[in-house]
């Protein structure tokens, strides 16, 4: 009777640890399940992100071939002429709006394609904003990022406005040749997209 009481006994204990190790096992594997389930939540989430930066990405681009349309592409750059006057700050703001700013001439090239372009687009108009101004320090020149402006193409006895006027013109009478101006002084003005 001892001996099948030890059995029974061992049976017990037997059942009760392999049901406890059952348990934590099927515990581990819910825990598990949990985290991969929040792993490939994580992946979707990534991949979600990851879509609506490539949507965004083709917006802009889809963005950029019309505004390339309805103006002109050169070299790396598409140019928008305005369709009225503004005054320097508000004239940026609004290519800022359509994703672009104030035209900024790097070289000679840019100089003759804007002034070709600008007589297309604003017949009659002598003089356009360009994205440069010394607004911070009285001569020194920057675009409207704020980085120092390498190419200059400055009119004779320009610029000559001192401290009055900070904000750069394009001018067609000049050929291409820049002036200063007074910023609020109204004025049209080119848009300029990099293409990347």
């Amino acid at each position: 009777m001892a001996k099948s009481a030890l059995v029974i006994y061992i049976l017990v204990v037997t059942l009760l640890l392999d049901q406890t190790t059952s348990h934590t096992s099927k515990f581990k594997a819910r825990k598990h399940s949990k985290r991969r389930v929040k792993e490939k939540d994580g992946d979707l989430k990534t991949q979600v992100e990851k879509l609506w930066r490539e949507v965004n990405a083709l917006k802009e681009i889809q963005a950029l071939q019309t505004v390339c349309l309805r103006g002109t592409k050169v070299h790396r750059k598409c140019y928008l002429a305005s369709e009225g006057s503004k005054h320097f700050h508000e004239a940026n703001e609004d290519c800022i709006s359509k994703g672009g700013t104030l035209v900024i001439p790097r070289n000679t090239d840019e100089i003759n394609a804007l002034r070709d372009y600008g007589k297309r687009s604003l017949p009659g108009v002598n003089d356009f904003w360009l994205g440069i101004n010394d607004l911070v320090t009285e001569g020194k020149f920057v675009d409207v990022n704020g980085v120092a402006v390498s190419f200059l193409n400055w009119d004779r006895a320009q610029p000559n406005g001192g401290k009055r006027e900070n904000c750069a013109l394009f001018s067609q009478s000049a050929q291409g040749k820049w002036s200063d101006e007074v910023c609020r002084s109204s004025k049209r003005y080119i848009c300029e997209f990099i293409i990347p």
